[in-house]
């Protein structure tokens, strides 16, 4: 039995190398942000807006455990996830952890693109994206760091990338 938690900021690729890595090894794959939404039929953004923070992450507490019940999975969790409560311990101890460790100049080039879609992100761009991240990855690199295994994702340009970093996480699970 195999339980796998993708962690990382948003944009790290948690999703897009986890889909690979997933098959690759042959586990189910689920992003908990859409299991989430899937579940309360609402996307994260409006959870937020309606629940506000506290009460999201207590939401997403109790899905990351009803998830981690699950066996030959590889679960994609929330940028925020592994930050609350005692969720990293939690997925240290029920599996493997890695965290896709991106710098913030690669996140910011990635985030840029996506931005619409992402409601925290709008009306920030260049410098003051840059220094979102960089002041939440301050707070949030003790948690990632806890990972049993930190793996430098920064190329991550096309699929050839992707199966590169899949194929390399692959042997080190």
């Amino acid at each position: 039995m195999k339980r796998i938690f993708l962690i990382g900021y948003m944009g790290a690729g948690k999703t897009t190398v986890g889909k690979d890595l997933s098959a690759r090894m042959g586990l189910s794959f689920i992003d908990l942000d859409h299991y989430i939404e899937g579940r309360f039929h609402k996307t994260i953004g409006q959870l937020f807006a309606e629940k506000g923070e506290e009460a999201f992450r207590d939401i997403e507490q109790k899905m990351l455990r009803e998830v981690s019940t699950f066996e030959d999975v590889l679960i994609s969790t929330g940028g925020g996830a592994p930050c609350f409560f005692d969720n990293m311990e939690f997925m240290n101890s029920v599996g493997k952890t890695v965290y896709l460790k991106v710098s913030v100049g690669e996140l910011a080039k990635r985030l840029e693109l996506c931005k619409g879609t992402r409601p925290v992100l709008q009306g920030r761009s260049g410098k003051e994206l840059e220094t979102f991240i960089e002041m939440n990855l301050i707070r949030r690199e003790p948690f990632y760091n806890r990972a049993g295994i930190v793996f430098h994702a920064e190329q991550m340009l096309d699929e050839h990338d992707v199966q590169s970093i899949s194929q390399e996480l692959a042997t080190l699970l």
